[in-house]
């Protein structure tokens, strides 16, 4: 018999609950508005990389809500959660879809602009 929701579950059954990547540096300090920048150019180019335009939307989506949305994000959307912070996620046919982490949080070194 199936189980109901077993394509979003480790093996051991328990979904992987999302977490806020660990902090990180970049490799030379960054504003708001060229963090922001990278981003678009990575959504903008991301589903040329692979895998499928509605999955890469919902990470995107996730990418940019609260934790317990973002979780609902995932869930609905039957992505399978690799790494805890998003960096590493499958869909439900089996491809990759890796995330930098400026795309999911913003870095020690950023500059805040006045």
């Amino acid at each position: 018999m199936g189980c109901a929701g077993s394509s979003q579950s480790k093996a051991d059954g328990t979904v992987k609950k999302i977490r806020k990547p660990k902090p990180w540096k970049h490799p030379q300090p960054i504003t708001k508005t060229q963090l922001i920048q990278l981003r678009d150019e990575f959504w903008d180019t991301a589903p040329h990389y692979g895998g499928r335009k509605e999955i890469w939307d919902a990470l995107r989506a996730a990418a940019e809500a609260d934790l317990s949305l973002a979780q609902a994000i995932v869930d609905s959307a039957g992505v399978i959660v690799q790494s805890s912070d998003l960096t590493v996620c499958y869909d439900e046919r089996g491809a990759k879809y890796e995330l930098p982490k400026y795309v999911l949080s913003e870095p020690t070194n950023l500059i805040r602009e006045s």
